[in-house]
C-alpha cells in the first residue's frame, strides 16, 4: 500500500509541477499578483509530494519488499541497513528519484528563502524550476517507474553490486546530485533574468549563494568519489579521466567560472552577458552528464546500464532545455547593458582571464569526453581518449590559471598597478625559486623532474601568495589586527581558505604522481619486499566469513628498521548475492603519505600482491575539504543571508521593464 501511495504522490507531483510552471509565468507576464503567488505554495506542495514518494521507495528497500522490481534487482536481506538505504540510489530508477527529490528541495528552498525577491523574478524562477521538474518527473513516470511490481513476489533479491556496498558510495551520489541539481536554481534565475531583462548587482547577489552552495556540494561529491575510487577499486589511483568522472568535473569547472564572474557583476555590473551564459552552461553540463550516464553510451563503473530508449528521452529533454535557453540567450543578451568599463590590468580583467581559461578547460575536457562517442556513432572507428590527451591539454591551462590566482586578489578594481602587485609578492617569488631549485637538485633535470618542480612551484606560489594577500588585507602585524580579522567579510576569509586548499591539492597531486612507487609480485608466507624504507612481510592467507560474503584475508607485517609498525590485512571478498569477487585494500598512513596493499589472485607459487607507496596523497582530499570549507565560510557571509538593497535599474531600449521589488 505504501508503494502505491508513493507512486500516486509522484503522479500528483507532476500535476503540481505543471501548475507551477504555467500559472506563475502567465501571472508575471500580465502583472497578476494572484497567479504569481501560486509559485510558492506549488513549490512547497511539490516538495511534500516528492518527499513522500522518495520515502515510500526507501521504505520498500528497508523492509526488503521484493515485490518492487527495483528492490528485487538491487537489494538482499543479508545486506546491512546502510547498503539497503544506499541501494535506493544505486540504480537508474532510484537515483533518478533522488535527482527529482533534490530538485524539489531546492525549489522549496527558493520559495522559503526568496521572500525578498521581486515578485516577478521569483515567480519566473520558480516557474522555470517547475518546467525542469515536469520533464524529469515525466521521464521517471513514463520510462523509469521505480514503483513497478512483480507478481508473485520473489522470496529473495538479487543484491547490490558489491563495489557499491561501501560507505563512500552511500554518500557520494547524494552529495554529487546536490551539486548537479543545485545549478538548476542558478539556471532558473538566469532564464528568468533573460525574460525580464534584468541582470544587475542585486541579481548577482541573489544568484551567488545558490551557485556557491551547488559548488560546495559538487566539490565534496567529486572529492568523495575520488577517495572511493582510490581505496575501493584496488588500483592505487584517485583519478583516471574516466568519462563519468569527467562529466561531473565539467559543471564544477563552469560553476567555478560562474562564481568569479558573478563577483564582477556584483561589484562592477560588468560581464553580465558572460555571467548569464555561464549560469546556463553550468546546468547544461549537469544535464549532459545525466544523459551520458543513462544513455548506454558510456561504459564505466559509475554509469547506469540504461535502456538506450531512455537515453532518447533524456536527449530530447536536454535538447529542449539547453537549446531553448541558448535561443533565449541569443535573443535577449544583446539588450543587456555592459556595465562599468575597466582596464585590462585590473581585478575585473584578471577575473575575465580566469573565466576564459576555465571555459577553455571545459571545452577541452568536453571534447576529450564526447569525441570517442561521436566517432563511434559516425562509424569511423573506435578511438580512445585517455590520460595523455588530458594531461597534455589540461595541465598547460592550469599553469597560467594558478599564476593568476596568486596575483589577481592583489589587483584593484577598474584599474590596477600590476608592478606594485608583483612587488608585494617578492617573498612568494623567492620561496618559489627555492622550491624549484631544491626539487631539481633532488630529482634531476629529466622531463618528469621538470614537471615535478613546476607542480611544487605552482603550489608554493599559490599558497604563499594567498597567505600574503590575507596578511596584507588584515595588516596582521600591526596594532588592532584582531579587530580587522573579525570585521573582514567572511567571503574574503572564504576566498583565502579555498585558494589555499587549491594549493594543498596541487601539492598532493604533484607528490603522489611524481613519487609514486609500485611493486607487483607473487609471494609465499615468510617472503618480504622492501619499499620506501619499509619492509612488508607476507605471513599468509586465511579464510574468514563476512555478513554476506566470504573473504581470503592476507596478513602483512609492516616493519621499519626492524620495528613492527603495523599489521595490514587486505582481502579478496566473494559475495554470495550477487556472486561477485572484489578487493578490499588496507592502507597504512604516516603523516600525509600512505602505503597501500592489495591481495590479488592465487597462483601455483603463492598469492599475487600489489604494494603502492603514495607520498602526500592525502593532501588531495585535505585540499578538497579546505576548498569546500572556504566556500562554506563565504556562504555564511551576512551579505548572502539578508536581502540585497533595492536599486533602480535602467533597462535597454526594446526590453520590458522589471516590476518593482517587494
Amino acid at each position: 500500500m505504501i508503494t502505491e501511495l508513493g507512486h500516486f504522490a509522484l503522479a500528483l507531483a507532476l500535476a503540481v509541477a505543471l501548475v507551477q510552471s504555467v500559472l506563475p509565468m502567465i501571472g508575471a507576464a500580465r502583472g497578476n499578483g494572484a497567479l504569481m503567488d501560486v509559485a510558492r505554495p506549488a513549490a512547497f506542495a511539490q516538495f511534500v509530494l516528492v518527499i513522500a514518494a522518495f520515502g515510500a521507495l526507501v521504505h520498500a528497500f528497508v523492509t526488503s519488499d521484493f515485490s518492487v522490481v527495483g528492490v528485487y534487482n538491487n537489494s538482499h536481506t543479508l545486506k546491512p541497513l546502510l547498503y539497503k538505504i544506499s541501494g535506493v540510489w544505486g540504480n537508474h530508477e532510484g537515483s533518478l528519484l533522488l535527482w527529482i527529490t533534490i530538485l524539489a528541495v531546492f525549489g522549496a528552498a527558493v520559495a522559503a528563502l526568496g521572500r525578498n525577491l521581486p515578485p516577478t523574478l521569483r515567480a519566473r524562477t520558480l516557474a522555470v524550476q517547475g518546467m525542469i521538474s515536469v520533464g524529469f518527473i515525466a521521464f521517471i513516470l513514463f520510462t523509469s517507474n521505480p514503483f513497478l511490481r512483480i507478481d508473485p513476489a520473489p522470496a529473495e533479491g538479487l543484491g547490490l553490486n558489491p563495489i557499491l556496498q561501501d560507505p563512500g558510495l552511500a554518500f557520494h551520489p547524494p552529495m554529487l546530485y546536490m551539486g548537479y541539481v543545485g545549478f538548476s536554481i542558478v539556471f532558473a534565475f538566469a532564464v528568468a533574468a533573460l525574460i525580464e531583462g534584468r541582470v544587475d548587482a542585486t541579481w548577482a547577489r541573489w544568484v551567488r549563494p545558490w551557485t556557491l552552495a551547488a559548488w560546495i556540494f559538487l566539490t565534496l561529491g567529486i572529492g568523495l568519489g575520488s577517495w572511493w575510487s582510490y581505496y575501493t577499486l584496488g588500483w592505487g589511483g584517485w583519478w583516471a579521466w574516466d568519462p563519468v568522472e569527467n562529466v561531473s568535473f565539467l559543471p564544477w569547472l563552469a560553476g567555478t567560472a560562474l562564481l568569479h564572474s558573478a563577483i564582477v557583476v556584483e561589484k562592477r555590473e560588468a560581464l553580465k552577458s558572460w555571467t548569464v551564459l555561464l549560469a546556463l552552461v553550468a546546468f547544461s553540463m549537469s544535464l549532459l552528464g545525466t544523459f551520458l550516464v543513462r544513455s548506454g553510451l558510456l561504459t564505466s563503473p559509475h554509469a547506469f546500464a540504461a535502456d538506450p530508449t531512455r537515453g532518447i528521452f533524456v536527449l530530447a529533454l536536454l535538447g529542449i532545455t539547453i537549446g531553448g535557453s541558448l535561443v533565449l540567450y541569443a535573443i535577449r543578451a544583446p539588450y543587456l547593458e555592459g556595465g562599468g568599463a575597466f582596464a585590462p590590468i585590473s581585478r575585473e580583467g584578471g577575473l575575465l582571464i580566469n573565466n576564459l581559461l576555465l571555459t577553455t578547460c571545459v571545452a577541452t575536457v568536453l571534447l576529450g569526453t564526447v569525441y570517442p562517442i561521436i566517432t563511434d556513432a559516425l562509424d569511423v572507428g573506435k578511438i580512445t581518449v585517455g590520460r595523455p590527451y588530458f594531461d597534455a591539454v589540461f595541465v598547460p591551462l592550469m599553469v597560467p590559471l594558478v599564476a593568476l590566482m596568486g596575483v589577481g586578489p592583489l589587483l584593484s578594481w577598474k584599474r590596477a598597478d600590476v608592478t606594485g602587485a608583483l612587488a608585494r609578492l617578492k617573498i612568494a617569488a623567492a620561496i618559489v625559486a627555492v622550491v624549484a631549485v631544491s626539487t631539481l637538485a633532488v630529482s634531476g633535470t629529466s622531463l618528469v623532474a621538470l614537471g615535478t618542480a613546476l607542480g611544487f612551484s605552482m603550489a608554493a606560489w599559490l599558497g604563499i601568495s594567498t597567505i600574503l594577500e590575507w596578511a596584507e588585507r588584515t595588516r596582521i602585524i600591526r596594532a588592532g589586527a584582531f579587530q580587522r580579522v573579525i570585521h573582514l567579510p567572511r567571503a574574503a576569509h572564504g576566498m583565502t581558505v579555498a585558494h589555499f586548499g587549491m594549493a594543498v591539492l596541487i601539492a598532493g597531486i604533484t607528490a603522489s604522481t611524481a613519487g609514486r612507487q609500485e611493486h607487483i609480485q607473487t609471494m609465499t608466507p615468510g617472503q618480504s619486499v622492501e619499499m620506501a624504507g619499509y619492509t612488508l612481510t607476507f605471513k599468509g592467507v586465511a579464510t574468514v566469513p563476512g555478513p554476506n560474503y566470504t573473504a581470503n584475508r592476507a596478513t602483512i607485517e609492516l616493519t621499519r628498521d626492524g620495528r613492527l609498525i603495523d599489521t595490514l590485512q587486505p582481502e579478496r571478498r566473494v559475495f554470495r548475492q550477487p556472486p561477485q569477487e572484489t578487493t578490499f585494500i588496507r592502507i597504512h598512513t604516516r603523516w600525509f603519505s600512505e602505503l597501500y596493499t592489495v591481495l590479488g589472485d592465487p597462483d601455483d607459487n603463492g598469492y599475487v600482491t600489489r604494494f603502492f607507496y603514495e607520498p602526500l596523497v592525502t593532501l588531495i582530499w585535505y585540499g578538497t575539504l579546505l576548498m569546500a570549507l572556504g566556500g562554506l565560510i563565504s556562504l555564511t557571509d551576512r551579505r548572502y543571508r539578508v536581502g540585497a538593497p533595492r536599486r533602480a535599474v535602467s533597462v535597454a531600449a526594446g526590453m520590458p521593464a522589471p516590476e518593482a521589488a517587494e
